[in-house]
């Protein structure tokens, strides 16, 4: 007699159908792939479109801003309880006035430095000392570098550079008469200095450059001592590494005069 219900499927016939829907899910995922990265670049590029538009809005006010502060503006300080000017563009500044003392000052010291060279050239002749060797090498660096120093800031002003004359003692290179400055060796000590070698020759060497160390900072000091010098921002840091250098040096001499007793 025949069923009109359906008969249910064998387990055969079901393994079948769920092979071929994991079939099926499998070929779904396969080619949805390509899809799905397709979309995920587009919404990163579309994503980082919008995050450089919106950073193009923020950073444009703070361009202009720079662009704006780049242009030179030129102020003019008021008095006491006024407002600043602004003045315009095409103004020009000039660097403050030195004083004739500052002038002096490097005039002075570019003498006073050239003695001190002067005096360790006679060293590789004069004496075996191997620590006043060192001491004179960087004696003499340091020395001609501040020379160099100060003729180019005498130079940039239009100003004379003196120069002692070979032969003329107390004689610049204008002929004219110099003034005797602190701590400068006389002559007579010079000719001394010159004649002597070997331990005679480091001692007269070390008190005559402590000497002269003690002149130039009395020079610094002097410069300071008057008002209204020394505040030129090159002169001052120049006079103030004089004074530490120098007072260092005069430590290290007087060290190596103790040592020798």
């Amino acid at each position: 007699m025949f069923n009109s219900r359906s008969a249910s499927p064998s387990p055969g016939k079901r393994a079948f159908d769920k092979g071929k829907r994991a079939s099926k899910a499998q070929i779904y995922r396969r080619s949805s792939r390509p899809m799905r990265r397709l979309i995920c670049s587009t919404l990163t590029f579309v994503g980082f479109l919008m995050a450089a538009s919106l950073l193009a809005g923020l950073f444009s006010p703070l361009a202009r801003a720079q662009q704006a502060a780049s242009t030179p503006v030129v102020v003019q300080p008021g008095e006491p309880g006024c407002q600043v000017k602004t003045l315009p563009a095409s103004a020009k500044h000039s660097l403050p006035p030195i004083s004739q003392v500052d002038i002096e000052f490097m005039q002075g010291m570019i003498l006073h430095h050239s003695q001190a060279v002067e005096m360790t050239a006679l060293i590789a002749s004069h004496t075996e000392n191997q620590k006043l060797r060192a001491l004179g090498a960087k004696i003499n660096i340091s020395q001609l570098d501040e020379i160099k120093f100060m003729q180019l800031w005498l130079a940039s002003r239009g100003e004379l550079i003196p120069m002692e004359m070979p032969g003329m003692p107390g004689m610049d290179l204008s002929g004219q008469a110099m003034a005797p400055m602190p701590g400068m060796l006389t002559p007579e000590q010079m000719a001394a200095l010159g004649r002597v070698t070997g331990a005679e020759f480091d001692a007269l060497f070390l008190t005559g450059m402590i000497q002269h160390h003690h002149g130039a900072l009395v020079m610094v000091k002097a410069l300071f001592d008057k008002p209204g010098t020394g505040q030129n921002a090159e002169i001052f840091n120049f006079a103030i590494d004089v004074d530490n250098g120098q007072r260092a040096e005069i430590r290290i001499m007087g060290n190596m005069l103790v040592e020798r007793h």
